[in-house]
Protein backbone atom coordinates (compact mmCIF):
# COMPACT_ATOMS: atom_id res chain seq x y z
CA UNK A 1 0.00 0.00 0.00
CA UNK A 2 1.20 3.16 -0.99
CA UNK A 3 1.42 6.13 2.30
CA UNK A 4 -0.50 9.07 0.09
CA UNK A 5 -3.55 9.19 2.74
CA UNK A 6 -2.72 10.61 5.73
CA UNK A 7 -5.68 8.80 7.69
CA UNK A 8 -3.63 5.34 6.57
CA UNK A 9 -0.70 6.01 8.66
CA UNK A 10 -0.24 6.50 12.50
CA UNK A 11 2.52 5.91 15.38
CA UNK A 12 4.06 2.81 15.72
CA UNK A 13 3.28 1.88 12.19
CA UNK A 14 5.69 0.20 10.44
CA UNK A 15 6.56 1.73 7.01
CA UNK A 16 8.90 2.16 4.52
CA UNK A 17 10.17 5.68 3.66
CA UNK A 18 12.32 7.41 0.78
CA UNK A 19 14.56 9.69 2.73
CA UNK A 20 15.23 13.46 0.89
CA UNK A 21 18.99 12.00 -0.43
CA UNK A 22 17.43 8.68 -1.76
CA UNK A 23 14.70 10.19 -3.58
CA UNK A 24 16.50 9.63 -7.12
CA UNK A 25 17.52 5.76 -6.64
CA UNK A 26 14.30 5.34 -4.64
CA UNK A 27 16.14 3.50 -1.99
CA UNK A 28 13.52 2.71 0.54
CA UNK A 29 14.16 2.63 4.39
CA UNK A 30 12.23 1.08 6.72
CA UNK A 31 11.14 1.93 10.36
CA UNK A 32 8.57 2.67 12.81
CA UNK A 33 6.70 5.74 12.79
CA UNK A 34 7.09 8.37 15.42
CA UNK A 35 5.73 11.47 13.70
CA UNK A 36 3.69 12.75 11.24
CA UNK A 37 4.55 15.73 9.53
CA UNK A 38 2.07 16.81 6.71
CA UNK A 39 -0.77 17.98 8.11
CA UNK A 40 -2.78 17.57 4.41
CA UNK A 41 -5.12 14.57 4.05
CA UNK A 42 -3.25 13.44 0.94
CA UNK A 43 0.06 13.80 -0.56
CA UNK A 44 1.20 12.86 -4.11
CA UNK A 45 4.57 11.79 -3.29
CA UNK A 46 3.51 10.51 0.06
CA UNK A 47 2.98 11.45 3.51
CA UNK A 48 6.13 12.90 5.70
CA UNK A 49 7.15 11.23 8.47
CA UNK A 50 9.55 10.48 11.44
CA UNK A 51 10.65 7.34 12.36
CA UNK A 52 11.74 6.59 15.66
CA UNK A 53 15.22 7.27 15.18
CA UNK A 54 14.78 10.39 13.90
CA UNK A 55 15.02 9.90 9.80
CA UNK A 56 12.53 11.88 8.20
CA UNK A 57 11.00 11.12 4.89
CA UNK A 58 8.18 10.42 2.96
CA UNK A 59 6.22 6.90 3.19
CA UNK A 60 6.30 4.67 0.13
CA UNK A 61 5.19 0.93 1.61
CA UNK A 62 3.11 0.52 4.50
CA UNK A 63 4.20 -2.72 6.13
CA UNK A 64 1.53 -3.75 8.21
Amino acid sequence: MHGRYRKDIYPGLEVGIILKKDQRTGKITYGVVQDILTSAPYHSRGIKVRLEDGQVGRVAVIEG
